[in-house]
């Protein structure tokens, strides 16, 4: 069921997605609340599982994170078992940072991030290992353009 907003809640999620760090102070400040009011509706809005914890966005490329690439799978394979052998197969791949079951062409796709090439292809390497895939296409991004951009409010 979709939890129902009203505007105040949607200025304390728009906030939020500019700058998790906040103090609890700084963002009841923003949206016109009490800082009481605002832990309340913080709390609610975890509780109902919409906020789901807070992270950092980090600049990859200042960790040598250079590569991006967006790799698209197809398989055969579509029962229970297999699916969820594959799925927990990718779970252990770090560099995986997205993971889709898609419609179309394709039955997957991934985002990895990694140094190179030859990082890459251990990535690459360690994605068919285990599981028996049809296809694997792999696009490389040239320039990040929009990434991580906040949910439409």
């Amino acid at each position: 069921m979709q939890k129902s907003l009203d505007h105040i809640d949607i200025k304390l999620l728009r906030e939020l997605q500019k700058d998790g760090s906040l103090s609890q102070r700084e963002l009841a400040d923003r949206v016109g609340l009490s800082q009481n009011a605002c832990w309340r509706r913080l709390k609610a809005l975890n509780d109902s599982g919409l906020l789901q914890g807070s992270t950092a966005r980090i600049d990859r490329q200042q960790l040598g994170l250079n590569l991006v690439v967006f790799v698209m799978l197809r398989t055969r394979h579509h029962s229970a078992e297999w699916l969820q052998a594959f799925r927990s197969h990718v779970l252990t791949i770090p560099e995986v940072v997205d993971f889709h079951r898609i419609g179309g062409d394709y039955d997957y796709q991934l985002k990895v991030v990694t140094e190179d090439m030859a990082s890459y292809d251990k990535v690459y390497q360690r994605l068919i290992e285990k599981v028996e895939l049809d296809s694997v296409t792999s696009y490389f991004a040239m320039e990040a353009i929009a990434e991580g951009r906040p949910l439409p409010l």
